[in-house]
């Protein structure tokens, strides 16, 4: 069972960002970081940031790699939305590699994905179950999507519950709060209205506030659903993400953090421009999702104090630049080294991280 909140290793880390099934990207980086099957010859250890799978195409030789270096002592990882999702057997785009290998996928985007092997699940799940939501030191914090002090205060609460009890029983509470509220019947009835067009990419819907209101609630009161994915809003404007029109926008809680302990996360697709060139351009993807960068450096601290940083440089969106013929990928996996507060690709291409422009 996991600690939720557990203690990050000492010394010199190599903190590495959301992988989804590219193991061939992992290898690159690991590579350029100076590893040698997990052990670095300066006593580094690596810490991954979650979303170890989906939409790549090696789900399963990912989760292996990572679960025997942390075996060993050689790394640690937190949980990510997307292992949180094959926890609770909820069917996602990208996921169905694991929850159903007989799927639609298979003839789709994500046909080149090896499925799960059966006897695997089980072991996998069980992984997944041992790892915390967010590691800390005093110089540093880590979590897959965002460092909300009252979330990590509750999860710190939560006792031997693993962390899909903690999901589950407030998903219970959430759902019971919202039906007393009297908004459960509001909000189905106006999914049910547009039921066809929220999951048609080619059909847009009107902004849905009941559907929203929901998912906000359900977002916002669940601790585990906010360290692994995000403080959201209510939008002004649906958007497509993930196979389905939106109604929630990602906050950029950065701004909002006051601490002065550094924090390193994933989660939030950016890309990061040319890494060849002198005056690389910044840029951000987001997989239909609206952009949380503004165009910022990619190699720039974010936050009102300069110290939150996302390591994740799009290495999921890998498949489509497959698809497209694009060579070479404008998608990247990425570590933070720390102390040195630098950003690694795997291509090759380092930089130090620095402050936003003024």
């Amino acid at each position: 069972m996991a600690r939720h909140i557990a203690p990050l290793f000492t010394g010199p880390l190599d903190i590495v960002g959301d992988i989804h099934g590219e193991i061939d990207a992992l290898d690159a980086l690991t590579d350029v970081l100076g590893y040698d099957d997990g052990v670095h010859p300066d006593g580094r250890r690596l810490v991954f940031l979650g979303d170890l799978c989906d939409r790549g195409p090696d789900s399963p030789a990912v989760i292996e790699r990572v679960q025997r270096l942390v075996s060993r002592g050689l790394a640690q990882c937190v949980l990510g939305n997307h292992e949180l999702n094959l926890l609770r057997n909820a069917s996602k785009e990208g996921n169905r590699w694991f929850i159903d290998p007989d799927h639609s996928e298979q003839r789709g985007d994500f046909a080149a994905s090896r499925p799960a092997p059966v006897a695997k699940r089980q072991e996998w799940a069980a992984f997944f179950l041992t790892l915390p939501l967010a590691l800390e030191r005093d110089d540093l914090r880590v979590t897959h999507a965002a460092w909300h002090t009252p979330s990590i205060a509750a999860l710190r609460e939560a006792g031997d519950q693993t962390s899909l009890e903690v999901f589950n029983a407030y998903v219970k509470r959430s759902r019971a709060d919202f039906e007393a509220q009297g908004l459960g019947a509001l909000a189905e009835a106006e999914r049910a209205a547009h039921l066809e067009a929220l999951f048609d990419k080619h059909r847009p819907v009107p902004l849905l506030r009941h559907v929203g209101r929901k998912d906000e609630h359900f977002q916002m009161s669940n601790p585990l659903r906010i360290i692994t994915s995000g403080i959201e809003r209510v939008t002004d404007t649906p958007f497509w993400a993930g196979g389905k029109w939106r109604m929630c926008d990602r906050v950029r809680w950065w701004n909002e953090y006051e601490d002065d302990v550094p924090v390193i996360i994933g989660h939030y697709w950016r890309l990061v421009g040319d890494t060849r060139s002198d005056d690389p351009k910044p840029a951000s993807v987001s997989d239909g999702k609206p952009d949380m960068f503004d165009g910022a450096r990619y190699d720039a601290w974010q936050g009102a104090r300069d110290n939150v940083y996302c390591v994740d440089f799009s290495v999921g969106g890998r498949y489509r630049e497959r698809a497209r013929k694009i060579d070479p990928f404008a998608t990247h996996l990425a570590a933070v080294r720390w102390p040195e507060a630098e950003v690694v690709f795997d291509d090759g291409h380092q930089s130090p991280l620095v402050k936003r422009p003024v």
